[in-house]
């Protein structure tokens, strides 16, 4: 099984580039950020995760600028979004920044996406939460157009564009890997476009039955990585006796000082089930 770290950068924590390189000096294979653009000060959505919304998830770093500092100070760990908000992305931007970043980190980018739940975020790009989910399809759709052809167009319901030049040209062929995020509602989305489905954070008892489900959907087996994994080795052991290819620790914002002996802490349990 493979190790990486999940994690949420801001202003608060470690440095991207201090951080990217500290996970690869510890021979952990991945390093995965959240996106969040803002967060509405009035909000209707509740929190996932219960009670009140942390202060990370209004004040982290753009991730691409992030994950960029920390591949100019790597060479091996992959680098990706876990998620990016793919419904609060314009699709030809988001293509330019995906192939960027897989090509100044030499073919290392992972795109991990989701539709997100906040919709007052989401509102506040335009997008309208009750169509969120076609219109990622449709985005991801454009997005794999600009990656494969020279000249590539686009007519749908959301996005439409004539003939375009859209360059870089990501490393990975046909693109960086597209790791799809969400429960049950996104089975479909892992089936049309996943190269791994991202489940966040299930327990392993749970998570068993939902792969079966998930790849019978698909039709194939798709990989599978848990993102936000309790570093507790009975938690681990118990993700070892499913067919799961990466799980990815939970690494909480916090400065320098405090984050690389945590690190080492991660490192220490990985290196238990390797």
């Amino acid at each position: 099984m493979k190790f990486g770290v999940s994690t949420f950068i801001t202003d608060q924590g470690i440095a991207p580039a201090a951080l990217g390189r500290a996970v690869e000096e510890r021979g952990l294979d991945s390093l995965l950020i959240a996106e969040h653009t803002h967060i509405p000060v009035d909000r209707r959505s509740p929190y996932p995760g219960g009670g009140e919304l942390p202060e990370i998830y209004y004040r982290t770093l753009d991730p691409f600028v992030a994950l960029s500092a920390a591949a100019a100070v790597t060479e091996r760990i992959l680098l990706g979004t876990g998620i990016a908000l793919v419904a609060q992305r314009d699709p030809i931007i988001t293509a330019k920044e995906v192939a960027s970043l897989d090509l100044v980190s030499g073919g290392r980018a992972v795109f991990g996406i989701g539709v997100g739940w906040n919709r007052e975020e989401m509102e506040n790009h335009g997008t309208d939460p009750r169509t969120r989910g076609r219109l990622v399809d449709e985005r991801l759709q454009a997005m794999r157009e600009l990656w494969a052809k020279e000249k590539a167009e686009f007519h749908g319901e959301f996005v439409d564009f004539d003939p375009v030049y859209s360059w870089p040209k990501p490393v990975q062929r046909p693109h960086p890997p597209l790791y799809v995020g969400g429960g049950e509602a996104a089975f479909e989305r892992v089936a049309a476009f996943g190269d791994a489905w991202l489940a966040n954070s299930l327990p392993p008892r749970e998570l068993g039955p939902k792969i079966d489900r998930m790849r019978s959907i698909a039709g194939r087996d798709v990989p599978v990585t848990v993102y936000a994994v309790d570093k507790d080795p009975g938690i681990i052991e118990q993700y070892t006796q499913l067919d799961v290819e990466r799980l990815l620790f939970y690494l909480p914002t916090m400065p320098a000082a405090e984050t690389l002996p945590y690190l080492d802490e991660l490192a220490d349990v990985a290196r238990r089930f390797r």
